[in-house]
């Protein structure tokens, strides 16, 4: 374990979970983030919190001058989308950004570098086939804005590992657990059935994970992952189905009693969308979201097990604890 460590996007879902483990483990922590993040008080005490943008080269060249030689550079910041029209943000961030990181990492001679990607950026198998980590990374082998823009970052990190850069890649699933400040896609559903606002399921599923074993499987990459490899961090597949009869023991809640098919889950999408976004709310029913539900969500953390000793919680665990985490922030 490094003594050291610099992690980007600090205040998000992710990045919390990953400076409170290196903060418990007794690292010294850079935690940086935007300026005015609402979740900067959520960080550990003890650890250091400078603000930078990643699309500004200054202010990282500000933060990366000041760290110590034998520093850890964990690149989780990014801007994850599921709308159908997120804007030149996703670009902007996650494949600008990250261009901008590694390079710094470069210029500064950083001797270890971990670049949080997503299991959104391995083209999909059509066959249904286990999904296992690939080299292949490009735009045009994936669909939606979000995906692009992580294969192309995905790549060009890469590309960077090729030039000497000791940097390798982690392949998240569908993230969730206690901590979720945000809200993201499964708390919300969480919250949505628990206020009776969730009267019918989806067709379909996805790998989700517990975003605490993401971030023990960042660090442990860190430590014992090899340069220009890349490993998936993912649990189980679960059907949203089995989410919600999950739920339903846990919260002793109503039973979901209609699923509705891929098809008409697609035709209401794009006007719910729309609803919400006119409604200046968070959009989470979206064509994007029903695609991702639909696709091949099945993939195996096999190397990422053996090469670092990654061992996720089984996913039941985490609805138990992101329900009861849920309740006590009174979210639910």
């Amino acid at each position: 374990m490094y003594t050291s460590y610099l992690v980007t996007g600090a205040c998000g879902f992710l990045g919390i979970n990953v400076v409170k483990l290196l903060s418990d483990a007794g690292a010294e922590v850079t935690a940086m983030a935007l300026p005015g993040d609402p979740n900067a008080d959520k960080l550990p005490a003890g650890v250091k919190l400078v603000y930078a943008d990643v699309t500004d080269k200054t202010s990282l060249d500000n933060v990366f001058s000041n760290l110590k030689e034998e520093t850890c550079v964990i690149h989780c910041a990014g801007v994850i989308s599921i709308l159908s029209k997120p804007g030149d943000i996703l670009r902007k961030v996650n494949v600008e950004g990250t261009a901008n990181v590694m390079a710094t990492c470069m210029k500064f001679s950083i001797p270890r570098v971990v670049y949080v990607s997503s299991v959104h950026a391995i083209p999909e198998d059509p066959t249904g086939n286990i999904m296992k980590e690939t080299t292949r990374f490009s735009r045009e082998l994936v669909g939606d804005p979000y995906s692009k823009s992580k294969a192309e970052a995905t790549r060009l990190v890469l590309d960077f590992a090729k030039r000497g850069l000791n940097v390798s890649v982690v392949h998240p699933s569908g993230m969730a657990g206690p901590g979720d400040y945000s809200v993201g896609s499964i708390s919300n559903t969480i919250i949505s059935y628990c206020k009776g606002k969730l009267p019918i399921s989806v067709n379909g599923g996805y790998d989700f994970v517990d975003v605490r074993d993401v971030a023990d499987g960042v660090i442990k990459c860190a430590e014992k992952g090899e340069a220009g490899e890349c490993y998936i961090l993912s649990a189980e597949y679960t059907s949203i189905k089995d989410l919600l009869e999950h739920m339903r023991k846990i919260s002793s809640g109503k039973k979901v009693r209609f699923t509705a098919p891929v098809w008409l889950a697609a035709m209401i999408a794009p006007i719910a969308e729309k609803i919400a976004l006119f409604q200046g709310a968070k959009p989470y029913f979206t064509p994007q979201a029903v695609a991702v539900l639909s696709s091949n969500g099945r993939f195996s953390h096999m190397k990422a097990t053996q090469k670092l000793g990654y061992i996720p919680r089984p996913f039941k665990e985490t609805l138990a604890d992101t329900y009861k985490w849920l309740k006590e922030k009174k979210y639910c």
